[in-house]
This record gives structure tokens, sequence and C-alpha cells, in this order.
């Protein structure tokens, strides 16, 4: 199991601490019944992931999170994760303060989001998003 952390042209915050997150992280996988083979959580800035937000998924918007996962068909059934997730400190950042609460709150909320979407669950619809909603909470008393 491998779970990294790569700050691109951003600082990592002071709160940050992978000794603490990679537990957490196995944790919500092993609720899901999932293992993580391979998780690599790339933080870069607002510019940096609308890039890849345009490139890869036409979308010409912020976002505060882009999931890409990894895995093979064969990979997928056994229920191992392999994944790319690429983060924009800003739009964390930004996001906590207009739901008010704190960043590390809010960057807690984003690694289970995609973590979470890894697992299978969606967010396009109303049902879906009250779901991952609940998952994200769930996730958060992990911690």
């Amino acid at each position: 199991m491998a779970i990294s952390f790569h700050f691109e042209h951003v600082i990592k915050p002071a709160f940050f601490k992978p000794t603490k997150l990679r537990p957490w992280l196995k944790a919500i996988a092993n609720k899901e019944s999932y293992t993580i083979k391979e998780l690599n959580y790339i933080f870069l800035t607002d510019e940096e992931l609308l890039k890849i937000n345009l490139e890869y998924l036409n979308h010409d918007t912020y976002t505060d999170i882009i999931t890409f996962d990894n895995s093979d068909a064969a990979t997928t059934t056994a229920k191992k994760i392999e994944s790319d997730i690429f983060v924009s400190l800003e739009r964390v950042e930004a996001n906590a303060q207009k739901f008010k609460i704190t960043f590390e709150n809010e960057m807690y909320r984003v690694l289970a989001h995609g973590l979470l979407h890894l697992c299978g669950y969606k967010d396009k619809s109303k049902k879906d998003a009250t779901l991952m909603r609940q998952k994200e909470e769930e996730s958060l008393l992990l911690i």
C-alpha cells in the first residue's frame, strides 16, 4: 500500500500530517471493503487544476478535486484502489470560508470525497450527492 502526497507550486498547510492521514484513508477504504494499492494526492493551484479540468474533462470551471481512477478492470473487481487525485488548495480554502468551516476540516472532507469516488460513490444526482455527504461525514468521524 502506498499513499503519497505531493505539493506542486503550493505550500503544505501546517496542520497537514501524512502520518495521521495515511491510516485514516486506509480505514475509509477498508470500511468500504476496498484496499489501497497506490493513491497519490497532488496539490495544485486553482489555475493548474483548471488546466487539467479543461484538458481531460473538457470542463471550463474551477473545482476543488479531480479523481482519476487508474485501476484496471481486473483490479477494480478485486476492489483495489489505484489513483491520482488532484486537489486545488486555493479552492479548498475558499470553500472552507464559504461554508464557514476550518480549512483543515474542508481539506479532510475533500480527501475523503476523492477516495469515496474510487469506492463507487457518485455525486451528480441529488440522491447520490446526499449519500456522498453522509459518507464524507462518516469518514470524518474516523480521523
